[in-house]
């Protein structure tokens, strides 16, 4: 009996020998499994790479059209209307003529009712 369990011993260690580990351990190569579908591991990354492109492109025609939409004096406005822009800004209402000036000139009726919003005279 002895000699069968030698021989048992020794077909194992050859077993060991020629594969590189001991069948307890697992397979070695699980790590490269994904390599057996090589095809499909490719074709699902490029198709995660296309997706990531248009959900930019997207994106960004997204923030162009906004973009657009939005008045921006500087992009939208002439030149020329910008200085008069300017212009406009630095006037002021001159305080030179006075009150009864205004008053002699005006065609409004000072004994008119006073404008109330809603209630009808």
């Amino acid at each position: 009996m002895k000699v069968k369990s030698s021989t048992a011993s020794a077909k194992c260690k050859e077993e060991q020998a020629v594969n590189g580990h001991d069948e307890k351990e697992g397979n070695p190569f699980a790590e490269y499994m994904w390599m057996e579908n090589e095809e499909d591991f490719n074709r699902q990354v490029e198709e995660e790479l296309q997706e990531q492109e248009f959900l930019d492109r997207c994106f960004q025609e997204m923030l162009d059209e906004e973009d657009q939409e939005w008045f921006i004096p500087s992009r939208d406005l002439p030149q020329g209307l910008g200085q008069l822009q300017q212009q406009l800004n630095g006037l002021s209402v001159a305080e030179d003529h006075s009150s009864e000036d205004i008053l002699s000139k005006s065609n409004l009726n000072p004994d008119a009712k006073e404008f109330v919003p809603g209630v009808k005279y």
